[in-house]
């Protein structure tokens, strides 16, 4: 009963880290009453909740690019040649006008390694990284090693202005 321990420098600084740990993982790991570990919950909703919601949002945050009633605009249609296109490689677009008046967007993230695409002429879409050929009309690969088509996005074409939609 009257036993006399002394107390170290090393058993105080023991304790003090065990409590220092014990503290920080129960702060790291709240549970909500249904048992959930809200600190995950809350860490993916403010994730969720910050990520744009949409390629043409993520464009809008873009800087050169402007918002409209159209959508985010691109640049002059003058720019996409008849049979050829033009990539917006800071908005990840590539627009083309495979005939007169018609344009088409696409993704320009190579679907095989997810390089840019480099250039359109004679009616493909071409990325230099590993040579992957895409048709300017649709996206489809007209020549791998990409094996899945450019997703496509939707443009509009509103006074002499290409806009993302």
């Amino acid at each position: 009963m009257g036993e006399n321990r002394a107390v170290t420098r090393r058993s105080v600084v023991a304790g003090a880290g065990a409590f220092g740990v014990t503290a920080t993982l129960g702060a790291c790991s709240s549970y909500g009453d249904d048992g959930s570990d809200s600190a995950t919950t809350t860490a993916s909703t403010a994730a969720a909740t910050s990520a744009p919601a949409s390629a043409s949002a993520a464009a809008s945050a873009t800087a050169g690019t402007t918002a409209s009633p159209a959508g985010t605009e691109l640049g002059p249609s003058s720019e996409v040649p008849v049979g050829g296109g033009k990539i917006y490689a800071s908005e990840k677009i590539v627009v083309t006008q495979p005939t007169a008046g018609t344009y088409k967007g696409f993704s320009a993230v190579c679907t095989h390694q997810g390089c840019t695409v480099s250039t359109v002429t004679g009616g493909k879409i071409i990325c230099n990284c590993h040579k992957s050929h895409f048709s300017a009309t649709d996206g489809s690969v007209v020549s791998g090693p990409a094996k899945t088509a450019l997703p496509s996005e939707s443009v509009t074409v509103s006074g002499d202005t290409v806009y993302l939609a």
